[in-house]
């Protein structure tokens, strides 16, 4: 007779649709739910540590940079996060009493639907509840181009890293001009933070390059291969 160890988890589809970058799908295998776009996978519930480290690197990067100047802390610092996913990073910023406003900018209307009121809505609720959470349906790489709002953090988390992109349209958001319209929408020391699946010399050489000082990647541990991390870089003063 089988165990329960024997009987493998089923994947079912609770939702597909065509959205405005290809078939974005949400799945639930086993206890996790899992976003699909275009037949690669993005992520899943199974962890978030990650997604919360990108929004604690940011902080901490912004408050180092303040000190470095003398300053204190900036009260009530607006984040923008790119990426809504499922909910980690905003549910994790949405948790601490520093940030001020909350920006999430996510381009998949059935992503935003999921959350509201959909199969994610148990982790985010809370969160989109929150004053100071605001959600904009676009493109990021549109938004931050042609937004006349500034920040004082950008959490980016859009793609697998810089060197993997879910659409082609995306790398640009990682190029020298890419990168020019994210520092023009930080403010002074603001700080700019990209989550990615792997380490990129080449990228921490753009960011550089692009003008960004304290350039630094930092590790987040997985429970087996190339850890994640998180690349940064602060907007000169």
């Amino acid at each position: 007779m089988p165990t329960p160890y024997d009987i493998p988890e089923v994947t079912e589809v609770l939702d597909r649709r065509e959205g405005p970058y290809g078939e974005v799908a949400l799945r639930r295998h086993g206890g996790l739910l899992q976003i699909i776009a275009n037949g690669c996978f993005l992520m899943d519930t199974s962890d978030g540590r990650s997604e919360r480290r990108l929004v604690d690197a940011a902080l901490a990067a912004l408050d180092a940079a303040d000190a470095r100047e003398g300053r204190d802390p900036r009260p009530g610092p607006h984040v923008l996060i790119g990426g809504l996913g499922v909910g980690f990073s905003l549910a994790h910023a949405a948790g601490q009493s520093r940030w001020g406003r909350i920006t999430v900018v996510e381009r998949e209307p059935a992503v935003i639907d999921w959350h509201r009121g959909g199969p994610l809505a148990a982790l985010s609720a809370e969160a989109l509840a929150d004053p100071r959470t605001e959600i904009v349906e676009a493109d990021l790489v549109t938004y931050v181009n042609e937004t006349s709002d500034t920040f004082d953090a950008l959490c980016l988390d859009i793609d697998n890293g810089p060197d993997w992109t879910v659409t082609e349209d995306n790398d640009g958001l990682y190029s020298p001009a890419g990168l020019a319209d994210c520092a023009r929408v930080l403010r002074p020391r603001g700080v700019l933070a990209v989550w990615s699946a792997k380490p990129s010399p080449e990228f921490e050489g753009t960011l550089r390059n692009a003008g960004f000082q304290h350039v630094r990647t930092e590790e987040v541990p997985v429970a087996r291969g190339v850890p994640d991390v998180v690349h940064l870089g602060v907007r000169p003063g």
